[in-house]
């Protein structure tokens, strides 16, 4: 992992901001900061980072609208967002729209700094895989454009849907429990509700073209998650 990578925060509170610059930059990482939210994907365009770092509560946007836009635009830098709140809604909502991570303020340092080194260390083996192309069903998977090919119809991939596709194939034949699926693809121990994965199985199931009432490829095994039959 390169250290000095550029972190984007976007947070429009200046004393959380300048504290999160000087944390960041103080472990080695390089940080830029934008106080707007509908500022954010201007500045993840400028500055390319390789993670962003997304207060929930922004003047010009929400952060939920931002991390939207930004998966939307195919971002596939990791998200991490900051409430205030904590509630369950809120988590479920940023996973939802695209989050990998979240925390609640306040937070520590050493747990702020250990969320962002997992988030990129699981980026850098994500993007290890990202030249592949695999097969399930008579669909091609083709993880460099986030698509996939049946015949001539294309579906595109937000990047969780690719993630979760890289891990049902290397782990095809096996039962994934919901809560691996979510730990390993939306980055953290989530104990809640696992309506926010279900919802992209559906999706997944149809752009895969599986049937939706038995489906052959992505099957529920009921209880305890979801399998792979390619």
């Amino acid at each position: 992992m390169d250290k000095r990578a550029k972190i984007l925060v976007v947070e429009d509170d200046a004393h959380i901001a300048l504290g999160l610059e000087e944390v960041l930059k103080g472990d080695g990482f390089e940080a830029v900061v934008c106080n707007r939210g509908d500022r954010a994907a201007e500045a993840v365009a400028r500055h390319y980072p390789v993670l962003v770092i997304l207060d929930v509560m922004l003047p010009g946007m929400s952060g939920f609208d931002v991390c939207k836009q930004l998966r939307a635009k195919k971002i596939a830098a990791p998200i991490l967002m900051l409430t205030a709140k904590g509630q369950e809604i809120d988590k479920v909502m940023g996973l939802e729209f695209g989050a990998d991570d979240y925390m609640t303020k306040p937070f520590g340092v050493r747990e702020l700094l250990a969320r962002v080194r997992a988030l990129l260390r699981r980026t850098q083996v994500t993007s290890e895989k990202n030249d592949l192309t695999f097969e399930i069903g008579t669909a091609i998977v083709d993880c460099k454009t986030f698509q996939i090919r049946i015949g001539k119809a294309v579906h595109e991939l937000t990047p969780k849907e690719l993630k979760l596709l890289q891990l049902f194939y290397e782990k095809r034949g096996e039962v994934l429990s919901r809560e691996r699926l979510l730990n390993d693809v939306w980055g953290y121990n989530y104990y809640g509700t696992t309506r926010t994965l279900d919802q992209v199985i559906v999706q997944l199931r149809k752009k895969l073209g599986d049937n939706r009432s038995e489906p052959m490829h992505l099957v529920t095994v009921h209880g305890v998650g979801y399998k792979l039959v390619s």
